[in-house]
């Protein structure tokens, strides 16, 4: 199975709209702290999870430029 920044994405959004305090209208364009309003703690504590998820470690120096869902996919296929 070949993993793309797409499928990422969308588990991403799937493990997303567990969460009732998520809106319900995110994409992968959604901004993870404006739009889904995670603050810096709530950011760590998803990327932990998503990690747990696609058995896969996210060192923080690849979180520095991730601003969006499709950001996220794309540094988590990045080490894959």
């Amino acid at each position: 199975m070949t993993t793309t920044a797409e499928s990422v994405s969308k588990i991403i959004i799937e493990t997303l709209l567990e969460n009732p305090r998520v809106p319900r209208n995110i994409s992968p364009e959604s901004k993870i702290i404006e739009d889904l309003e995670f603050d810096s703690l709530a950011v760590m504590n998803f990327v932990m999870e998503i990690e747990d998820k696609l058995d896969v470690s996210v060192p923080l120096d690849h979180l520095t430029d991730v601003r969006t869902i499709h950001d996220l996919a794309e540094a988590i296929v990045s080490l894959k």
